[in-house]
């Protein structure tokens, strides 16, 4: 069979229930094994504005939205004007013939759908069922059939007692039977698959993550994107015996986090850049006193409160540049909602060997965007390497050393309350037991020499991240360079470039820091023209990329309008590069919101 690649748009006014159609959808394509992704563009109002789901299913797992809309639900007259001429042709659009009307010069080859809400519902007042009309439509358009929704629906509505379940359920029935009667179905139908998926957001895989790395300590203050982690963690963390706390504002939060993880357990945050500001002196404090603790932050538009509901790769040098002074940490980007599973427990290693803070950097595209996967994906056996802890007490006349000066930089950590093994920890400048220095003049060589230890473990650090892999042929004319969660969407344009006969391959960057210049640059001297892409004005990742390497790209391809980045930006931004353009905005015009 060939490989199945639908999508479907949705839109509409919020409160008119897209959150939960969406999914609803997902959960029918995840019991038939058929794989999705899901991109919402909404508003950061209670009420008002416009609403815009973009789904896109495969029998393939697929981790971007793609460039083509085949189904449009429209929800009200501003889902059909916004969106009607972004169905391709062959392509159909659903919406109640009651308020909503389509142009008199609609584009040819989309089919019409109409249905009319008072008529199936008996004039029903609840207008919120809608969608549940149109989706039992839009299920006898796709070739699926109606029993998972009926399933889905009596689960979901049985607390509201059989009346309701029975009226949200005859909608539907009466929205397939309309569209079986009156409108042409797609020549292609969903298909069934082996297995049954499970449904996820990137925030949930996230904490998932932490989860299966040992977190037992969980905090934040509620912040868009990156609330979902603590919703996750707080219903599940009775049950996998994990504390969770809300927390009055960031700045607290960071400095929980790390108390809990100098007491010993593994601790971890999240939350976007405007929270991630407050938390940066707490995290120059975690180094200086050499705590390991994890940090989320999922960007979104900025700066200040910028765009609560909108992506960006904006915080890059933010977090790069977190607290004051130079100190050792790691820098993590996922490239996929998955991998956002993957990366925490890796970077919980690393940070506990080395006692040194560890961010997470992520996006609203990964963080809220939902999927189909398969369940035996999470691996919770993951492997946990505490480091050097000390956990049995000193019976010798030994001093103990907290802040031992070793070639590696790394030095043995006793948990507080540990026998024979008190130390001072202070955010000061200190000696090797904890004694802080107070004047640089009479103890320059401490400093020296305690900078230097911690400085050391860079060394060790960088030798163990792994490096960026080329996917595609190794002497391609034409590399394209990415960093965090656009790997999937550059790599498909890629892959219609070289289709179109380009030669081209890819480049991505997950562990951005730190980051080893000679092993980088070997594998950067092999592009014979390059492309940066990332989503932000200033081309962070460029001018970090050639801060650490010295690597200047040919050309960049810079979004930065709270959209994400549609394949086709990428292909027709790399070939106006490979005509002789260097600098490059792709305005995010299929999305009108």
């Amino acid at each position: 069979m060939a490989n199945y690649d639908f999508a479907i748009g949705m839109g509409g006014a919020p409160g008119q229930g897209i959150e939960s159609s969406g999914p609803l959808l997902l959960r029918i394509c995840a019991r038939r094994g058929v794989y999705a992704f899901t991109y919402s563009a909404y508003q950061s109002l209670i009420r008002g504005g416009h609403t815009y789901l973009t789904m896109r299913l495969s029998s393939e797992p697929v981790a971007n939205h793609g460039d083509k809309v085949d189904l449009v639900i429209a929800l009200n007259q501003d889902g059909m004007d916004k969106h009607l001429r972004n169905v391709i042709s062959g392509g159909a659009i659903l919406y109640n013939s009651d308020n909503t009307k389509p142009p008199d010069d609609a584009p040819e080859g989309v089919q019409l759908c109409p249905l009319s809400f008072k008529e199936m519902s008996n004039n029903s007042r609840n207008r919120i069922m809608l969608n549940t009309l149109l989706l039992g439509a839009t299920l006898k358009m796709i070739g699926a059939g109606l029993e998972q929704l009926e399933d889905i629906l009596t689960i979901q509505f049985q607390r509201k007692g059989p009346a309701v379940v029975d009226e949200n359920v005859g909608l539907a029935r009466a929205g397939y039977d309309h569209a079986a009667e009156h409108f042409t179905p797609f020549p292609t139908s969903l298909p069934i698959q082996d297995k049954p998926l499970a449904v996820t957001t990137g925030n949930e895989v996230m904490a998932m993550g932490g989860a299966a790395a040992g977190v037992k300590f969980y905090c934040a203050y509620p912040m868009s994107p990156a609330t979902g982690v603590l919703h996750w963690m707080a219903a599940n963390a009775r049950d996998l015996g994990i504390m969770v706390r809300q927390v009055e504002d960031e700045i607290g939060v960071a400095n929980m986090a790390i108390g809990a993880a100098h007491a010993g357990c593994r601790a971890m945050c999240a939350t976007s850049g405007g929270g991630f500001a407050l938390m940066t002196e707490a995290i120059g404090s975690a180094a200086m006193m050499e705590i390991p603790v994890v940090v989320i932050n999922v960007q979104r538009g900025g700066p200040s409160t910028g765009l609560p509901t909108k992506t960006e790769q904006g915080d890059l040098w933010q977090v790069l540049g977190a607290s004051q002074g130079d100190f050792p940490k790691i820098i993590v980007a996922p490239t996929s909602i998955m991998d956002g599973f993957d990366v925490i427990p890796e970077l919980f290693n690393l940070v506990d060997k080395y006692q040194c803070p560890g961010m997470v950097i992520s996006d609203l595209t990964l963080s809220m965007g939902y999927t189909n996967i398969a369940p035996d994906l999470i691996k919770w056996d993951q492997k946990i390497d505490r480091g050097e802890i000390i956990t049995e007490g000193n019976d010798t006349d030994e001093k103990y050393l907290r802040y031992k000066i070793t070639d590696s930089g790394i030095s043995p950590r006793a948990l507080p309350g540990t026998p024979g093994h008190v130390y001072v920890a202070a955010t000061d400048e200190h000696d090797e037991d904890g004694g802080l220095i107070s004047d640089e003049f009479t103890n320059p060589h401490i400093r020296r020499d305690i900078m230097e230890k911690r400085q050391r473990k860079m060394d060790g650090i960088v030798a163990e991240l792994p490096l960026p892999p080329v996917e595609g042929p190794e002497d391609a004319a034409l590399t394209l360079i990415g960093w965090g969660s656009t790997k999937s969407v550059i790599g498909e344009a890629a892959s219609l470039l070289r289709t179109e006969g380009h030669s081209v391959n890819h480049i991505h960057f997950k562990w951005l820091y730190p980051m080893s210049e000679e092993k980088v640059n070997e594998i950067l001297s092999k592009c014979k023209q390059s492309i940066i892409i990332e989503c932000n004005y200033t081309g962070q990742f460029a001018r970090f990329l050639r801060s650490e390497t010295g690597f200047k790209a040919n050309g960049h391809i810079r979004k930065y309008d709270g959209e994400p980045f549609m394949p086709h930006h990428i292909v027709d931004g790399a070939k106006e590069i490979e005509a002789g353009q260097t600098e490059l905005y792709i305005p995010y015009q299929e999305i009108v919101v």
